[in-house]
C-alpha cells in the first residue's frame, strides 16, 4: 500500500508556530525511534520523549512495534533504542512471546543484557535492594535465549562495574546452559572468574599502571601497545576509528599506519563492521588540525570506507534529475548525544553528500533565512561536509524550506526528485503575516503543476510530531534515521512500497 491512497493527516501547528501536519501513530512512532539519542533535543525534552513512546507504542499494533524494535537494531544500527522498546512493549503486552522474540533479535552484544535489564529498574521505578524482582517473564526468556549467543570473549570484554552486572543478570534470567562448557562458562560469571580478554582497553590499562622513569619512556610504552594492538589483527574496526588520534599522538610508526589505512578501506572490513556514516565523519574531525605526514593517507581511507559503506544505494541514473536540500537552521545545531560533536546539522550534510555522491545529474544546497546551491565534487563527501559547515553563515539560520520550491518554480526547473535533510519545523520568517505566510504544502502543489511526476522525500533526522507536508498524498513521502539504510526505504518507495509497509513485513 502506497501513501497516496490514505486520508489526509490532521492539520496542526509546529514547534516554530506554522502550519504542518500530524504524522500518524504507526509514522510517528517510526520517526521518532530511528531518531532517538534519547537526550535533550532543541524542541524536546528526553523525559518528554520517552513519555511519548510510552503513548505511541500503546496506540500501535504490538507486532509492528516488536518488527520496528527489530529493523532498528539489525538495519539502523542503532543500540540503546530497541532496548527501550522491548522493556516498554514488556510492560503492557502480555499473554504470547512476542515480547520473548524480539528480545533475542535485538540483543547483540554480550552488554545489552545488562543493558537492558538496567533500563527496566528505572522504566519501573524500581529503587529497592533487589530492584529486578518480577521480572517480565518474557523478557527472561529472550535473554535467556541471548545469553547462549556469546563466548567468554565477549562475556569478558562486557563484564564491567555497573547498576547491573552480568552476574545479577545471571541470577535473575537464569539460562540454561545448552552444553558442559557453556555451564562452566556460567560458573566463571558466578565466580567472578572470565579471562580478562585482549582488548585495546584492557591493554591500555595495563600499561598505565607501570610506573615510568620519564614521560618519553612512558609515551615509548604506549607507542609499543597500539603497534601491538595492529599487528595482532583484533583491533576492531570502531575501535580503530575512535583512536586514530591516538595513535598519531604516540607516533605510531609509518609501516603500522599503513595498516591501519589497509583495514579502513578494506571493502569486507566496512561493511561487516556496520558502522553509522558519521563515524567516518567524526574520525575525520579528529584529524582535522594535526600536522603528520600520515594524515592524508588517513583521510583518503576515511573516505574509501565512507564510499564503499553507500555503494548498494539505487535509483539514480544520467536521467534522474535529483535536487538535495540540506536544512542548517539553528534548530539543527544539536548534538546528538552528550559526549558527540556531531549535530544533526552534521548528519544532514553528510546524508546530502552520500546521496550526491551516487547521483549524476544534481543540485545541491543550503537553506536557512535563503536558499543557496552549493557545488561541491562528488568524490569528496567528508571534505564538503566540512566546506558546507564553513560556509553555513553564508544563509542565515532560519527554516525557510520553501525558497528551495520557490527557486525551482521561478527557474521552471523540472527534478524528478526533490530531497530535504531537515528535523521538519519549517516556517516562513519572511512573511510576519500567518494568513500570507508561504508553506512548503502551497509551494509543493504550486510546482506539481510544472513537474507533475516529480517526488518530494521528507528526511526527518529529528523525529518530531509533525512534517511540513502531508507525506501520505501527492507524492510526498519521509523517510527518518541517521544511517545510509535509509536510502533502502527510499529505493522501496521506488518499487511502490513505503517505509512502514517495510517494516510491519519484516519476519519476526
Amino acid at each position: 500500500m502506497r501513501f497516496n491512497f490514505f486520508k489526509t493527516t490532521t492539520p496542526v501547528t509546529n514547534y516554530a508556530g506554522a502550519k504542518a501536519y500530524k504524522l500518524t501513530p504507526d509514522m510517528e512512532l517510526y520517526s521518532a525511534v530511528v531518531t532517538a539519542s534519547l537526550q535533550d533535543q532543541f524542541y524536546e525534552k528526553t523525559t518528554d520523549k520517552l513519555e511519548r513512546l510510552r503513548s505511541l507504542i500503546a496506540q500501535n499494533d504490538p507486532g509492528f512495534v516488536a518488527r520496528l524494535a527489530v529493523y532498528t537494531r539489525e538495519k539502523m544500527y542503532l543500540r540503546s533504542i530497541p532496548l527501550v522498546l522491548a522493556v516498554e512493549l514488556a510492560r503492557t503486552h502480555k499473554g504470547d512471546n512476542l515480547v520473548s522474540r524480539m528480545t533475542t533479535r535485538i540483543v547483540q552484544r554480550a552488554d545489552e543484557i545488562t543493558e537492558l535489564l538496567a533500563y527496566y529498574t528505572l522504566a519501573n521505578n524500581r529503587k529497592e535492594v533487589k530492584q529486578l524482582n518480577s521480572l517480565s517473564k518474557q523478557l527472561q526468556k529472550g535473554l535467556a535465549v541471548s545469553f547462549n549467543k556469546f563466548d567468554e570473549y565477549q562475556f569478558a570484554k562486557y563484564n564491567r562495574k555497573a547498576a547491573v552486572t552480568l552476574k545479577d543478570a545471571l541470577f535473575i534470567v537464569h539460562p540454561k546452559a545448552k552444553d558442559e562448557a557453556q555451564q562452566l562458562l556460567f560458573n566463571k560469571i558466578v565466580k567472578d572468574d572470565l579471562q580478562t580478554p585482549y582488548t585495546w582497553e584492557t591493554e591500555l590499562s595495563a600499561a598505565g599502571q607501570v610506573a615510568y622513569g620519564s614521560e618519553k619512556k612512558k609515551a615509548q610504552a604506549f607507542k609499543k601497545v597500539w603497534e601491538e594492538l595492529i599487528d595482532s589483527g583484533q583491533l576492531g574496526y570502531m575501535a580503530t576509528l575512535r583512536n586514530l588520534r591516538n595513535m598519531l599522538d604516540y607516533d605510531v610508526s609509518t609501516a603500522h599506519l599503513q595498516k591501519v589505512c589497509a583495514m579502513l578501506s578494506d571493502r569486507e572490513a566496512v561493511l561487516k563492521s556496520k558502522q553509522l556514516p558519521f563515524r567516518y565523519l567524526s574520525a575525520y574531525r579528529e584529524l582535522k588540525h594535526i600536522n603528520h605526514g600520515m594524515i592524508v593517507s588517513i583521510k583518503r581511507a576515511l573516505e574509501k570506507a565512507l564510499q564503499v559503506s553507500v555503494q548498494h544505494l539505487k535509483g539514480f541514473d544520467a536521467n534522474t534529475r535529483v535536487v538535495i536540500a540540506c536544512d542548517i537552521s539553528g534548530s539543527m545545531q544539536q548534538a546528538i548525544s552528550p559526549k558527540s560533536k556531531v549535530m544533526l546539522y552534521d548528519i544532514g550534510l553528510l546524508l546530502g553528500m552520500l546521496l550526491q555522491h551516487k547521483c549524476e545529474y544534481v543540485i545541491a544546497g543550503m537553506f536557512g533565512d535563503r536558499w543557496k546551491q552549493v557545488s561541491m565534487s562528488p568524490d569528496n563527501i567528508l571534505g564538503n561536509v566540512d566546506e558546507f559547515y564553513r560556509r553555513e553563515g553564508e544563509v542565515g539560520y532560519s527554516t525557510n524550506g520553501y525558497l528551495v520550491l520557490e527557486d525551482l518554480i521561478k527557474r521552471n526547473y523540472v527534478a524528478d526528485k526533490i530531497m530535504l535533510f531537515t528535523d521538519g519545523q519549517l516556517w516562513d520568517s519572511k512573511t510576519n503575516n500567518a494568513a500570507t505566510a508561504n508553506t512548503m504544502s502551497a509551494k509543493w502543489a504550486e510546482y506539481k503543476k510544472i513537474a507533475p511526476n516529480a517526488k518530494l522525500y521528507l528526511f526527518d533526522l529529528a523525529g518530531h510530531k509533525s512534517v511540513p507536508l502531508d507525506v501520505r498524498q501527492n507524492d510526498v513521502f519521509l523517510v527518518a534515521g541517521w544511517s545510509d539504510k535509509i536510502f533502502e526505504i527510499m529505493d522501496a518507495i521506488e518499487k511502490g512500497s513505503d517505509a512502514i509497509t517495510e517494516i510491519a513485513g519484516l519476519a519476526l
